[in-house]
């Protein structure tokens, strides 16, 4: 693994489809999914601290709220390495300040990687095989590299890179040009995505030089880096909310994509805990003391061991159990937590559940 390079961590987000386990004091990333001891931001950070010279590398950028939780879970960490944004703007913000200070200390010619906080990996191996590929691909050309990952079922709630022309092979990868980028696309069209052999799933990992991204940042996204290249991070609150796809990923003529495997989800929701933990000896996936009669295909939690589920004739169900608060949804409806966050924000009665 190239040592001149600098890991940065996107540790900014809510996590609200979490929700009640995910909460302001305790977004997703301070979350432990995996059945392990560590939480997501900290495995994420034991995967990168490996491949890196150190503590002195590695970056991450956060939101205000949770700063003093991010220091407490990774006391190891840097102060100077740590981004505190005075506003969550999104990802082209993110990606754009961090650029913007790893080029100061380090040069235009310095390789970064951007990574959500809150991604599960299965093989370690695998992963750090594919960076050294994306680094060796962002040192020999002008490119922004992301990692697409070949799908395993057409879902609808990822986004999709469709591949170009391929350009070569980089550590026994094949990388390709990108042709366009699509969001989460219907069911009929995610199937036909998947008939064709050239798209990937968007996992929001990239690699590049930062002379380069920066070059296509002032190009097709000037709104967000001259500010901040003119006034400075104090000017934060007042950027363009954009994702790093929008602003730019979607524009730039210099995206290519690493089609990969080494076992990946996104933990989007509370449907990512079955897919990680299901056992074929169990119809239910439990992280609680749950005493069912014909209850199948269930996912129980309890973040108090002392408290007891009961259910009876449940199927397909998500029953979180966290904080005075009960939360009890169907599985094909996870994605609407947010709604309700939203609604429960709205009324002072429940300030103190969020």
């Amino acid at each position: 693994m190239n040592n001149s390079w600098y890991p940065v961590i996107l540790a900014g987000g809510k996590g609200e489809r979490f929700w009640p386990l995910s909460r302001q004091d305790r977004p997703k990333q301070f979350l432990s999914l995996d059945g392990s001891a560590r939480s997501l931001l900290q495995a994420t950070t034991d995967r990168l601290i490996k491949l890196v010279g150190g503590w002195d590398d590695l970056w991450v950028i956060t939101s205000s709220a949770i700063a003093q939780g991010i220091t407490q879970q990774l006391p190891d960490l840097p102060q100077s390495n740590l981004l505190i944004e005075l506003e969550g703007r999104d990802t082209a913000a993110a990606v754009a300040w961090a650029s913007l200070e790893i080029q100061k200390r380090y040069g235009e010619d310095a390789i970064i990687g951007f990574f959500p906080a809150d991604h599960w990996i299965a093989n370690q191996e695998a992963f750090a095989h594919t960076l050294d590929a994306a680094i060796q691909l962002a040192t020999d050309q002008a490119a922004i590299v992301t990692l697409g990952i070949k799908p395993t079922f057409p879902s609808t709630g990822y986004g999709y890179i469709e591949q170009g022309e391929k350009i070569g092979s980089f550590n026994d990868l094949p990388a390709y040009h990108v042709n366009r980028f699509t969001e989460k696309p219907s069911r009929e069209t995610a199937e036909t995505f998947l008939s064709t052999g050239q798209f990937s799933w968007n996992s929001g990992m990239f690699v590049f030089r930062a002379g380069v991204v920066l070059k296509e940042l002032r190009t097709h996204a000037p709104e967000i880096i001259e500010p901040l290249e003119q006034q400075g991070p104090g000017i934060y609150p007042l950027l363009p909310k954009k994702s790093i796809d929008y602003a730019l990923m979607e524009k730039t003529s210099l995206a290519y994509v690493l089609p990969v495997e080494f076992g990946w989800d996104d933990l989007g929701d509370w449907n990512a805990i079955e897919r990680l933990l299901k056992t074929q000896d169990n119809p239910n996936v439990e992280l609680a003391t749950h005493v069912c009669l014909d209850t199948q295909g269930a996912i129980v939690y309890a973040s108090n061991p002392e408290e007891v589920i009961v259910t009876i004739g449940l199927e397909d169900v998500v029953i979180v159990r966290d904080r005075h608060v009960t939360l009890v949804v169907k599985k094909d409806r996870t994605q609407e937590i947010k709604q309700i966050v939203k609604t429960l924000q709205s009324d002072p009665r429940f300030t103190d559940l969020m």
